[in-house]
């Protein structure tokens, strides 16, 4: 027997940010990051719907990107004096899972964040406080995950803190809110987002609702991440993708992950790399390794017009280099040396990492270091040898 897990409620569409009004409760502690949510206005609206439900409010701003532990510790702080029902999330991907980590804490202040660090070791959670996602990016998912990633600056290491628990009570899929999203933004998000339906259809779990909203999610991306870029005021292309966003999260919260992501978490942790813009330079590279131990890649290349393994990657190159983004590690001025000194480092704590033992082929050291040196330079994996 299986169980879907996804968000209790999931309201979806431009406009749905309204819904806030309808929130039953007395306290909200909103949790958001920089100043784009404020000055697109989308801020002030999400207090005023809440206020007109007969919520008070308080702000918890400034969530910096790829969010500290010290920061959850810090917010779980000011949520303790202001006793909140609802936590809400709204922002980015770093914001959302910021308010999920402090949701932890607030309720749990006596644990430890290492005993965090083990999958689906969060405790019990809604005790005091239930949780809504209100995502302004369009690629993590993690508006229906149960899913934070939080990295530990001591360490130069992110920690995918992976629980059930966490998955979001309500989730809010308003593309409107994401119409002020520079295209950079866009197509980062939108590659993570491709990332994760592509991951989550060939992980080790079969699932059938996970497969087919990934096949889903993959075809509303290849048909609408592009436009989004390039014409960002078009919001169906927004919404589609926001949609794609979800689907993908819903995914890969049943199926989970694979070692695209567990090479990407070291890189991001370590040089500050964006998250969707490592997926995009390792997914290619990654679905030409896990080609020898899964035969699921080619139903997804049929999905966009191709047959093979080697189709899906080579489109998923052409995508990344149609929405401007990067093809190699050493792109972003990361000098050989200083790469070749972390190698080590960076394989040994992806080898580790949550989301490679939902990998459709079991790697060993040697084989993340050989796709993590293909990566940096931008050359195609082989298995004996990388040549370009």
């Amino acid at each position: 027997m299986s169980k879907l897990f996804v968000a209790a409620e999931v309201f979806h569409g431009p406009g749905s940010l309204e819904e806030l009004k309808n929130i039953k409760g007395k306290k909200a502690f909103v949790v958001t990051g920089g100043s784009s949510m404020k000055k697109s206005g989308t801020l002030d609206k999400a207090i005023a719907f809440l206020n007109e439900a007969g919520i008070k409010t308080v702000l918890f701003d400034g969530v910096e990107e790829d969010p500290s532990s010290a920061t959850c510790f810090k917010g779980a702080e000011a949520m303790s004096k202001f006793q909140p029902d609802w936590i809400v999330g709204l922002g980015g991907c770093s914001a959302i899972d910021a308010a999920k980590t402090m949701w932890i804490f607030y309720e749990h202040p006596e644990i430890e964040f290492d005993s965090l660090i083990k999958p689906f070791s969060v405790p019990t959670l809604r005790n005091k406080a239930k949780f809504i996602a209100i995502p302004s990016t369009s690629g993590t998912g993690t508006e229906t995950t149960g899913l934070a990633v939080i990295t530990d600056r001591e360490k130069g290491v992110k920690y995918p803190i992976v629980s059930y628990e966490l998955t979001p009570d309500v989730a809010i899929i308003d593309g409107e809110i994401c119409a002020s999203m520079p295209a950079h933004v866009t197509s980062n998000t939108g590659l993570d987002a491709l990332t994760h339906c592509v991951e989550a259809y060939v992980s080790n779990i079969d699932d059938n609702f996970a497969d087919v909203l990934a096949k889903g999610g993959l075809e509303i991306v290849f048909d609408n991440l592009e436009e989004a870029v390039q014409n960002p005021s078009n919001i169906t292309a927004r919404q589609n993708m926001h949609d794609a966003s979800f689907m993908g999260g819903l995914a890969f919260n049943n199926a989970w992950l694979g070692i695209v992501h567990s090479l990407s978490h070291q890189v991001g942790a370590l040089y500050g790399i964006p998250h969707g813009c490592s997926n995009a330079i390792f997914l290619p590279n990654v679905i030409r390794y896990n080609a020898l131990a899964t035969d699921k890649y080619p139903a997804l290349a049929k999905l966009i017009g191709g047959e093979t393994a080697e189709d899906l990657a080579q489109a998923v190159e052409q995508l990344r280099k149609k929405v401007n983004n990067i093809s190699s590690i050493k792109e972003f001025g990361i000098s050989k040396e200083d790469w070749d000194k972390n190698l080590d480092y960076i394989t040994g704590n992806a080898l580790i990492d949550p989301c490679t033992g939902f990998n459709p082929r079991v790697p060993s050291a040697e084989d993340l270091k050989n796709i993590y040196n293909a990566c940096y330079e931008g050359l195609v994996y082989q298995e004996t040898e990388v040549l370009s």
